[in-house]
């Protein structure tokens, strides 16, 4: 399996209504690593890696609105090369 790193930026009403907790929740049953810290401007940046299949499932999830509280108006994503590798999937604050 081809191990990969995104990073993504969530557009919409997705800072206090839990998104980076489901964030969280959805990326570690993927089994996947990283982070999902809110930004300044009021979107949150979440950064995966581990299987390719599994990252892009959760970018899927991110564009699909996340959870049911949030409205994600857009997601941009690029390919990421992390400075460092993490063991599980975090919230950055």
């Amino acid at each position: 399996m081809t191990q990969v790193c995104t990073i993504a930026w969530v557009h919409g009403m997705v800072q206090g209504v839990g998104f980076r907790y489901c964030t969280q929740h959805e990326a570690q049953r993927l089994g996947l690593t990283g982070y999902a810290r809110n930004l300044d401007d009021g979107s949150v940046e979440v950064v995966a890696c581990g299987e390719a299949e599994n990252v892009d499932r959760l970018v899927a999830w991110l564009k699909a609105g996340g959870p049911r509280s949030a409205r994600v108006d857009r997601v941009l994503t690029e390919p990421h090369q992390p400075g460092r590798e993490w063991t599980n999937f975090g919230i950055r604050y």
